[in-house]
């Protein structure tokens, strides 16, 4: 699939999926002083391959004492990190999303809770805009000690693209549903008189892994990103008036 503008950047292709109109019109009465109007809504829903992905990978590490488990996460994040950038190649983007080091309790009833030890966990995002890396960046990070894969998120990286086409298409089926309507009841669209629309929606599609592959499997982690849908509404008010006989 690909019907891409000529302004959309040819890494993204986009076609539009579906395109409905709901009409809340109706034409008033012309008075002197006052506008005959008409109000039409239009929806459109466009569909964007994702061309950038984002994976949380996670070291987990406990230990008795807290320097310990600090220690030994530093040094496991570090095998991580240098796995992960060989397979992801010299164009992703790792950084820490979040970094604790926290005490693990006993409970027994009727007592204070104890301390056994400590877990240091360290968080990291990856970002690719190659997909066809996502298999070979989870498995490296879980052959090399990651023990947490707690998400992946597809998006783009031209989101505005995707907006405008949403935005177009709207707004062309609202005004073509205008004209249809008005010559329907014998009138003709005059001029616009306002537009309103409603920020286009788009939402990154996530999956989420509850835990890490083995890490004897020899075959990659497979990963279908699909489709991401944006969608948009514009609202025309346009001036009536009666057609010419």
């Amino acid at each position: 699939m690909r019907s891409v503008s000529p302004w959309v950047p040819r890494v993204l292709s986009v076609g539009l999926l579906a395109a409905c109109c709901a009409i809340g019109a109706g034409a008033r009465a012309q008075t002197p002083g006052q506008l005959s109007s008409m109000r039409v809504t239009g929806d459109a829903r466009v569909s964007a391959r994702p061309d950038r992905v984002q994976i949380d990978i996670g070291v987990s590490t406990p230990a008795q004492e807290s320097q310990d488990a600090a220690a030994q996460n530093a040094r496991e994040t570090d095998a991580v990190l240098a796995a992960v950038r060989k397979a992801a190649g010299a164009g992703a983007q790792l950084r820490t999303t979040s970094y604790s080091l926290s005490p693990r309790y006993q409970y027994r009833p009727g007592a204070e809770p104890t301390i056994t030890g400590y877990t240091a966990l360290n968080l990291v995002e990856v970002t690719l805009d190659d997909l066809s890396r996502i298999g070979n960046v989870i498995d490296a990070a879980t052959h090399s000690g990651a023990n947490r894969v707690q998400g992946i998120q597809f998006t783009l990286r031209d989101q505005d693209a995707v907006r405008a086409q949403a935005l177009r298409e709207a707004a062309t089926r609202a005004r073509a549903e205008a004209d249809v309507l008005a010559a329907a009841l014998g009138l003709k669209i005059l001029r616009v008189l306002s537009v309103e629309e409603s920020s286009p929606r788009f939402v990154p599609m996530r999956m989420n892994m509850a835990a890490a592959r083995s890490a004897a499997a020899d075959v990659a982690t497979p990963v279908e990103s699909g489709a991401l849908d944006v969608s948009a509404q514009v609202t025309l008010m346009v001036e009536v008036g009666p057609s010419a006989r």
